[in-house]
């Protein structure tokens, strides 16, 4: 069973959405699916709105599609992209 290190994307709404609590969500999401280590951070894109970015490991037999449509599900998510998938040595 391998394991893959994946980054995600997720875009908020709007400026004024709550990031605290999409991260918060998304967190909890990604470890009740078997998620080990979930690592968030906040980039700036334009005018105040900011994109959440999500690093987290995942067993490689699950895939990305259900990730990408329950993270999307989030209240004040407009849209979620892969950035990154790497299948993790060790």
């Amino acid at each position: 069973m391998a394991t893959v290190i994946i980054i995600a994307k997720l875009m908020p709404d709007s400026p004024s959405a709550d990031l605290n609590k999409i991260e918060k969500t998304a967190e909890s999401f990604l470890k009740k699916e078997g998620a080990k280590s979930v690592s968030i951070g906040e980039k700036p894109v334009a005018f105040g709105l900011k994109a959440i970015q999500i690093k987290f490991d995942f067993p490689e037999e699950k895939g990305t599609d259900f990730v990408e449509t329950g993270l999307a599900k989030i209240e004040n998510v407009s849209s979620v992209t892969i950035e990154d998938y790497r299948r993790a040595l060790g």
